[in-house]
């Protein structure tokens, strides 16, 4: 299946070196490869294969390479003044694509090294708004049961979808938590990691979540930012500019893959919902570098909607997420009147849009089709 971005990166190559980055098996690599085909003289290199890793490190391929392809690169010591160095010296006539996992996006603040030298994208699953993109067909259900993933989201069933995640599970709890940081409690991190699924759109309570796994709230926050920085979770935080100070500073956690959520089916449909907004956020950042963040909102008193989309730190929408229920939530009604902010409520099970107390009741699968990404 084509990748919506492949245009968009195509053209940015003509300008600066691009960095892709995004989950484990996302479709970075097939995704660079077909970009390659692009191009006459393209060369692939992986720093995790010998051979590629020595002629990285010798910079050995050929002055007529037109698109040069570095692949696991954060893996090198020193891999931003390489970059930099490889990027100020090449051929005019080359282009520099470095993809790689989420290491390169904890380097976000790439400091002076590489200033003003590169595009960042982000790679995210499969969504509703890619595949009405690229003109595949679009399955709501498929997406909720198997993931965004390409391998799973493609595989012939969700028995084979499960399988795929099995293993990608024990790649991450194995071996890419340990790349990215010291872990010396491995059970602990992979009892985090489960009570996670199961606590998908609540905030999170790192006192809660130390209480259970038997270590500190600090290292429960240490664990949750590797999961983060592994593209395995992403925080939501509480929006609070111009809403009571008494809102609650906890985050709520997701899971890029939905396919790992554990729970009913209303908590899936909410991960996928923001999964789909994240990248909706990414493309409007990354591509149009534009303003615009993700949020929640939640007081004290339980008043909770479950996204704000929010541009140049003033709220576009919020967005509550519901699997049947076509009464608008009272807590979207009281932040819509209190404060006059657009609301809507998507809902999985619904025949046709309607308005009802200024709230829009939108049918979800039509909606997270018509985002940016």
């Amino acid at each position: 299946m084509e990748r919506v971005q492949k245009k968009i990166i195509l053209k940015d190559l003509e300008k600066k070196l691009v960095l892709l980055v995004g989950p484990r098996q996302c479709g970075k690599t097939w995704l660079s490869k077909n970009i390659a085909k692009n191009f006459p003289n393209s060369v692939y290199l992986n720093y995790d294969q010998e051979l590629d890793k020595k002629m990285i490190e010798e910079q050995s391929w050929l002055d007529s390479t037109d698109l040069l392809i570095l692949d696991e690169l954060h893996k090198m010591k020193g891999w931003k003044n390489y970059l930099k160095g490889v990027y100020d010296t090449k051929p005019d006539s080359m282009r520099l694509l470095v993809t790689g996992s989420a290491r390169l996006d904890v380097y976000d603040k790439l400091g002076d090294s590489l200033a003003g030298r590169y595009f960042r994208h982000r790679l995210l699953p499969i969504s509703l708004a890619e595949l009405e993109q690229v003109s595949a067909p679009m399955d709501i259900n498929k997406l909720l049961a198997q993931g965004g993933f390409p391998e799973p989201y493609l595989a012939e069933n969700e028995t084979e979808a499960n399988r795929w995640r099995m293993h990608y599970i024990n790649s991450l709890l194995s071996t890419d938590i340990f790349e990215i940081d010291k872990i010396y409690n491995a059970k602990a991190m992979q009892l985090v990691f489960s009570l996670l699924r199961n606590r998908v759109g609540s905030p999170c309570s790192y006192q809660s979540l130390a209480e259970d796994v038997a270590v500190s709230p600090t290292t429960i926050k240490k664990y949750i930012q590797i999961l983060e920085a592994l593209f395995i979770v992403f925080t939501i935080q509480p929006y609070s500019k111009n809403i009571a100070r008494s809102l609650l500073k906890e985050p709520k956690i997701y899971f890029f893959d939905t396919g790992l959520v554990q729970g009913d089916e209303g908590a899936k449909f909410e991960n996928l919902v923001a999964v789909s907004l994240l990248k909706h956020v990414y493309g409007k950042v990354d591509i149009k570098a534009e303003d615009y963040g993700l949020y929640y909102l939640r007081t004290k008193d339980s008043q909770e909607v479950d996204f704000a989309l929010v541009a140049q730190n003033n709220i576009e929408v919020m967005i509550e997420a519901k699997l049947s229920d076509r009464t608008p939530s009272k807590s979207l009604i009281k932040f819509h009147e209190k404060y006059n902010y657009p609301a809507i409520q998507l809902v999985k099970s619904l025949r046709n849009d309607y308005e009802k107390e200024g709230i829009k009741i939108l049918k979800a699968e039509k909606f997270l089709a018509s985002l940016f990404l």
